[in-house]
């Protein structure tokens, strides 16, 4: 007659040598599961300084804008205003901002797709922060959208996004 291995329940060495070889199998896959996931972020220093070089480009080219910087999660990092800037800048360039992070591209690509495709018509409408008019560029780190930066009140979108890049550029070497 075959014996039959021991029951875990009514042997008490069974039942820790099952609970360690349990323990043993996905001791790995608890401690990867519960590790925090390495995403980077943008910090406060780093979008107040590509909102100052944004700015300063577009002050040097005699544009009174309105910058504004957003985090990953389209929240307001930084908005700076020029003296004689327009109210509704701030609005521009916040919503340009969002919308380069959001839809992860230039505005300016974003108006680019809208003209030669009028069925991508329909992303303006995706939410009332979502301005499709160029001006705003996704900020990224190693690949990542960490944020977007989004210029308004120049004559012309083109003139927006070179000021946004302007302010990327300042801060690119510290984008790791």
């Amino acid at each position: 007659m075959k014996t039959l291995p021991a029951n875990p329940i009514r042997d008490p060495k069974a039942l820790i040598g099952a609970i360690l070889l349990f323990s043993l199998a996905f001791a790995g896959a608890a401690v990867a599961a519960g590790d925090l996931p390495a995403k980077k972020a943008l910090p406060l220093a780093l979008a107040r300084a590509a909102a100052a070089a944004a700015l300063a480009a577009c002050e040097q080219s005699g544009y009174r804008v309105s910058v504004a910087v957003v985090d990953k999660a389209g929240l307001l990092k930084v908005m700076l205003k020029a003296d004689g800037a327009g109210p509704h800048t701030l609005d521009s360039s916040g919503k340009k901002a969002y919308t380069s992070l959001s839809l992860r591209h230039s505005t300016g690509e974003l108006v680019e797709l809208v003209q030669k495709n009028p069925a991508a018509a329909g992303l303006k409408d995706m939410n009332d922060r979502i301005l499709i008019l160029g001006g705003g560029l996704p900020i990224k780190a190693a690949g990542e959208v960490i944020g977007g930066i989004g210029v308004g009140g120049a004559p012309g979108g083109d003139k927006d996004e070179a000021c946004a890049l302007a302010g990327i550029e300042a801060i690119r070497d510290r984008l790791r």
